[in-house]
């Protein structure tokens, strides 16, 4: 597995940035606003084409807005052609359908909303656990038992 780079990392800042900037009006209208979270890309890693028809690896993570917990891909900084609107990504627990989502500067991401009432949470460090532990389980088979010591 690739280890992010400098400049990966600096991607997954811009993208909440981009995130925030687009949709934080509209999240502040929802009855289940947590004004106590941000926007925050977290748990990414890379995830070697999953399908035979994709050539380059995904960024894979979790999204936290104040509204809502996203399963993020983020195609490769260099594309070929234009993205397709739906992206089926093969992760251990399943296969899972995420939709295209154009931001500015001509940066895209794929989501599909895991949770979208966050309103329990006090806190960034809780929805950073709660992402971890999201991501913990999708990238385990299904079938996995963990391991009792």
């Amino acid at each position: 597995m690739r280890t992010l780079a400098p400049h990966d990392y600096e991607r997954l800042a811009d993208l909440a940035v981009h995130y925030r900037d687009i949709h934080l009006r509209s999240m502040k209208q929802k009855h289940h606003f947590n004004p106590r979270l941000g926007v925050d890309a977290l748990c990414f890693q890379f995830l070697e084409a999953p399908f035979k028809e994709q050539q380059e690896s995904l960024l894979v993570g979790a999204l936290i807005t104040p509204c809502a917990m996203w399963l993020v891909a983020l195609p490769g900084a260099i594309q070929q052609g234009p993205l397709t609107t739906t992206l089926r990504l093969k992760l251990p627990s399943g296969v899972y359908s995420l939709t295209l989502e154009q931001l500015p500067e001509g940066n895209a991401l794929y989501k599909r909303i895991v949770l979208e009432d966050l309103t329990d949470l006090d806190s960034m460090q809780e929805a950073a656990r709660l992402a971890q532990r999201m991501m913990g389980q999708l990238m385990v088979p299904p079938d996995a038992s963990p391991e009792v010591e």
